[in-house]
Parts: structure tokens; sequence; C-alpha cells
């Protein structure tokens, strides 16, 4: 790690990295004066394995850049550099998720399209200022940042009197279903005499499981993730909530 500050101009160097291993994170700011320029925090993720990785980052809410310059690489192949597709906040395919930001946060994202199994790839984003510019590289491999968007459709219904049966979809961005099948978890929860309890079940493999033995006249809130059958990567976000009070009667 090194730094370098002068009176005229700024340059900031950061270097962290695993030799014969996966994580690099290098970041170069520059400046004519002042204080340096903001950089991006690049977060990519791959939510439908292997034909969709994006990479965002919010932009400054104050100063921003005039541009950005996005490029990618195949690691051990630095020289066969590809400039990535910007979608610029406010655009008709800004409905792109970022797991990693605030909703009150303008993204910009960058597809990568076409990524090769098994490979490390370098992505970097460099902010350009009147003033100077801020860059930072990232490196990952693909099956390293699978995460698939939340399951849909989650629903809940009562079978008796202590059981119910959850069901839900998978989430529709997830293309090869049938090539890379995901496994699910179930999260729920519930207050007992104010104190909060979970319980988070799975992996399932199929897309509905019934559960025995709950409470009657007690209310829970249940949650799906799905994640790539094999392992890769991480579970995706938690769906959205669904409430249900166990009846106290039989239906």
């Amino acid at each position: 790690m090194a730094a370098m500050v002068g009176s005229v101009g700024v340059m900031v160097t950061l270097l962290m990295c695993v030799l014969g291993g996966q994580a690099l994170d290098l970041l170069r700011v520059t400046a004519t004066s002042g204080t340096p320029p903001s950089t991006p925090r690049v977060h990519c993720w791959c939510s439908s394995y292997p034909n969709m990785t994006l990479c965002s980052w919010p932009e400054p809410s104050i100063s921003p850049p005039t541009h950005y310059i996005a490029t990618y690489s195949e690691r051990h192949r630095p020289l066969d550099t590809k400039q990535c597709q910007l979608i610029q906040p406010g655009s008709s395919s800004s409905d792109l998720t970022s797991t990693s930001s605030s909703s009150s946060e303008r993204l910009w994202h960058c597809q990568l399209p076409n990524l090769r199994l098994l490979t490390d790839y370098i992505f970097n984003i460099t902010a350009v200022y009147s003033g100077g510019s801020s860059s930072h590289l990232s490196s990952f491999m693909l099956e390293d940042i699978v995460k698939p968007d939340p399951p849909v459709n989650v629903r809940v219904s009562p079978q008796d009197v202590r059981n119910l049966l959850v069901q839900w979809s998978p989430p529709p961005s997830w293309a090869n279903l049938n090539i890379f099948p995901l496994k699910y978890q179930i999260l729920y929860r519930w207050e007992n005499r104010g104190n909060p309890k979970s319980v988070n079940l799975g992996p399932f493999e199929s897309t509905k499981v019934e559960l025995k033995g709950l409470t009657p006249g007690r209310t829970y809130v249940f949650q799906v993730c799905a994640k790539e059958l094999l392992g890769l990567g991480m579970c995706s976000d938690w769906s959205s909530p669904v409430k249900i009070t166990i009846p106290r009667r039989k239906l």
C-alpha cells in the first residue's frame, strides 16, 4: 500500500491482492489539485448463471463525474480489453437491482455479456472529473458471484389446525433453470411474549413444503431465498415477507 500527496497534485494508490488466489482490489486516484475525487463503490453479481452478469455503482450526489469508462478483460489476457454496456440512472433499463445499495441511490449499471466459465476477470471502472479521475479495479470469477434474484409469488395456506403449505415460484430472471436448477431456504419468524423467534429450513429442491406443528393463534412471517443447486455463489436476498395467522380451529 502506498500513498503520495503533494501541494499541487494528489495521487493515491491502494493495492490489495492475493497471489495465486481470486482477490484483487486496486484503487487509483489522480487530481490536479485539492481533494481527491470520489471513487466508485463497485458491486458485481451474476443473477442468471452463466449469462447475466452485472456490475453497479452509485453516482455521487455531490459533484458527480462528467462521465464513466468501464472495461473488462480476462485476468490472464489483460490486453484483450472490452468495453461494457453502460446503463445510466433513469434509463429504460435502469430497473435492474443491486443488492448492495440503498433504494435512494442513483445507480449506474454495466452489463458484461458472454463471460467464460471458470475464468478470472478484471473489471475497471474509471470516473472522469474535470480536475482528475478515479479508477477502481476488482477481480472475480463468475462462479463466485452467482446470486439469483429472490423467489416470487410466495403463498402460504393453512392445511390443518397446526400445518401450513408454503409455495413459491423461481425468480423469472433465472433463465437456465433446467440446466442449472435452484435450491431454496425458508425463513419464518414470530414473536413469543415479545421476544423474536426464527427458524431457517432447507435447502429444498422443490418449490413447496408443508410445515407441521405450528401454534394455533400465532402470527408467522415467511420468506424464501434461492441459491444455485450445487452451491455456487450465495443465496438471493429474501423474498418479500408474507404474514399469516394460524387459525385456532380446524378448517
